[in-house]
């Protein structure tokens, strides 16, 4: 598989981002605590808050270098569809893009105010930074959570999307993000007018 994308298939870096990037949005929802700060912060469940902070951490990373990444190299031409759902990609896409940006700096800016450091596993406690605010730092990680919640709805969208793409419409549009699997739009055209002949030689 070549490293950069191709006409017809994304390469392997992106490939690498798309998939990294959803194993730890994954981890990282499933970690988190939720509800009031009393429970986020709890002793009881300091661990799994530092996994949750460090993995949110990554996500921020990871997602920051395949924006970078996606400006440097070409996107596969996409297949022939409506406009609507041409605009309708790109809206969800730079979405999703916005909220794994947007979620873990509002857990960090909403953990700063209310006076938690946020832990990133092998290096430590960092911070709180700068002057504290108690009921701003409350509105913003209540936000965090709302943000957290959203995207679920915009990754099954996407992910939906994707399925529809391909079982429906039979392109090339999963098969493109996924390793390991040439692109085989051409042959899933071809089942319907094969199996129709074979109908009616019958």
């Amino acid at each position: 598989m070549p490293l950069l994308n191709t006409a017809t298939r994304y390469g392997a870096v992106s490939q690498a981002f798309h998939w990294v990037t959803a194993v730890l949005v994954v981890a990282t929802y499933l970690l988190g605590a939720g509800g009031p700060e009393s429970r986020v912060y709890s002793a009881s469940r300091a661990s799994a808050l530092g996994w949750h902070e460090t993995l949110g951490i990554l996500v921020f990373a990871v997602v920051l270098a395949r924006v970078l990444w996606r400006l440097a190299d070409r996107r596969p031409e996409a297949p022939p569809m409506a406009a609507w759902m041409e605009w309708s990609s790109r809206a969800v896409h730079w979405a999703l893009y916005a909220l794994l940006l947007a979620i873990p700096a509002t857990a960090i800016v909403g953990a700063y105010l209310e006076g938690h450091p946020v832990t990133f596993l092998g290096i430590g406690a960092l911070g709180p930074i700068g002057p504290l605010s108690h009921p701003l730092g409350q509105t913003i990680s209540d936000l965090h959570g709302s943000l957290g919640s959203f995207i679920v709805w915009i990754a099954g969208a996407h992910a939906a999307a994707a399925l529809f793409h391909h079982f429906i419409m039979r392109d090339n549009v999963l098969v493109a993000m996924l390793p390991g699997i040439r692109d085989q739009s051409s042959d899933i055209r071809t089942v319907p007018l094969v199996i129709g002949r074979h109908t009616t030689d019958h």
